[in-house]
């Protein structure tokens, strides 16, 4: 079964998308359209992996490079077309090296191809002896895709586009996926004749099948599940399918034990973990590689982005990313962990703080209206509302230490660098510009001056 070769079409612009950027470079569950596809299409260990592009040529090959570094870039010409595409390939691909056995090819708008999908198709074109085979599925509403056209006996004569179709092909619901394989011999003769003389005046790759059909058998293979050779053409069917696909994620965690209130306002990406017996409140956005602990509590309306929630913890309309929660800790409400925090066990940030790499020990409360960037909190310490770290002095960002069991009070300002050490309590509005030794009680003077009669008589 083993692929001689895999092509990834890259090439399109995807006008209908009305995007400045490539189709194939939108994102779907976290990933983009291209990453996805590579990667499902690597793990068929092909001998060589092309991708092939043209529209922002330069930034859909940097994207491929970055997904696999050894992957073969084709560019495509102006001659419009998937036929094209793939001679461009194979032209490139045999001056590399022979190529002898299957060769893929697969779109990239196809969020949800799979692995094993593309597995079992190759295993079907190998063991029925076809020069080429065709990935196929049966659609309610076929609208946009390429007809499949049977003879009496099944075999495929031919794959008709929409814009080329009669009314008799127009009602075919079976589709083209834009997925084949092809024997690499076939491959090479049967594109070598194409024409553009369509609707479209492409270089269509439907067009060789009708050549492969006197080098060797045609077949076609329906997907198991016709979500994943779904393509996307607009944001309206990327909503759709989005929503779809969604819904299976959130499905799947909840026979995994995971309580999700409301699935139709819960979003989840692939590379998600959840523990068991957490619970998922409506408007939560878990994104990358976030870990959800056991018997934790995320929402509602919190969005966490790479970040780790230990066993137990809560995490209330927030937005947390790139950050450790500890074991049984309190998020939120309306709290905004920026990159690099790390939270111990038994703490808490409050309302309307901002925290950003910051370490925050055992049972360690910031409860509300603060922000504590570039510092270190000690264990069981308290800090009073509106206390602000001044990390920044213009050129450098300053850290901030703060000892175990302080109680610092409301409205200070520590201005960095500075270290404040265990059990020290400080007053209110304080500002702390120098260090501060344990057992220490702190405050800065301030003068009050009352000026009466300030105003002219005419405006009091």
């Amino acid at each position: 079964m083993a692929l001689s070769a895999a092509i990834v079409l890259a090439a399109g612009e995807g006008t209908r998308m009305r995007s400045n950027k490539p189709k194939v470079l939108h994102t779907f569950a976290g990933k983009t359209f291209l990453n996805r596809v590579m990667n499902s299409v690597s793990a068929l260990n092909p001998g060589t992996l092309a991708v092939v592009v043209h529209f922002q040529a330069e930034r859909v090959s940097e994207a491929a490079r970055s997904y696999d570094e050894h992957v073969t870039i084709v560019n495509q010409d102006d001659i419009p077309g998937t036929g094209r595409a793939v001679q461009c390939a194979m032209a490139q691909l045999a001056a590399q090296s022979e190529l002898d056995g299957p060769v893929l090819i697969a779109a990239s708008d196809m969020p949800l191809l799979d692995s094993e999908t593309l597995r079992k198709l190759v295993e079907f074109h190998t063991a029925s002896g076809n020069g080429a085979t065709v990935l196929t599925t049966m659609l309610d509403d076929p609208t946009g895709y390429g007809r499949i056209i049977r003879d009496r006996e099944g075999n495929v004569l031919r794959i008709v586009e929409q814009k080329d179709a009669n009314r008799s092909e127009l009602a075919v619901q079976e589709v083209n996926t834009s997925v084949y394989v092809f024997e690499a011999s076939v491959l090479v003769e049967a594109i070598a004749g194409l024409k553009s003389n369509n609707a479209q005046g492409e270089f269509y790759l439907t067009d060789a099948l009708e050549t492969a059909k006197s080098a060797g058998k045609v077949g076609a293979f329906a997907a198991p599940d016709p979500l994943t050779v779904e393509g996307v053409n607009d944001r309206v069917q990327l909503a759709a399918l989005s929503k779809a696909y969604n819904r299976r994620i959130c499905e799947r965690w909840m026979r995994d034990g995971v309580t999700i209130l409301d699935p139709e306002t819960t979003w989840i990406e692939d590379d998600v973990e959840i523990g068991r017996d957490a619970t998922i409140l409506p408007g939560s956005f878990l994104q990358g590689h976030t870990v959800i602990g056991q018997e934790s509590t995320v929402g509602p309306y919190a969005t966490l982005i790479d970040a780790t929630v230990d066993d137990g913890a809560v995490v209330e309309r927030s937005r947390v990313q790139e950050s450790h929660i500890g074991a049984r800790t309190n998020i939120g409400p309306w709290t905004y962990l920026r990159p690099g925090n790390e939270f111990g066990e038994d703490a808490k940030a409050g309302a309307f703080v901002e925290m950003k790499k910051a370490h925050i020990g055992n049972g360690t409360k910031v409860p509300h209206l603060s922000y504590v960037g570039d510092a270190q909190l000690g264990d069981h310490t308290n800090v009073g509302g509106g206390t602000i770290t001044a990390n920044y002095d213009g050129v450098h960002k300053n850290r901030t230490k703060i000892g175990s069991d302080c109680h610092i009070g409301a409205g200070n300002l520590l201005v960095a660098p500075v270290e404040v050490g265990n059990n020290v309590t400080s007053g209110a509005g304080s500002v702390i510009r120098h260090a501060v030794p344990d057992d220490t009680m702190v405050y800065s003077e301030n003068t009050q001056h009352n000026v009466e009669g300030w105003k002219p008589a005419w405006e009091r």
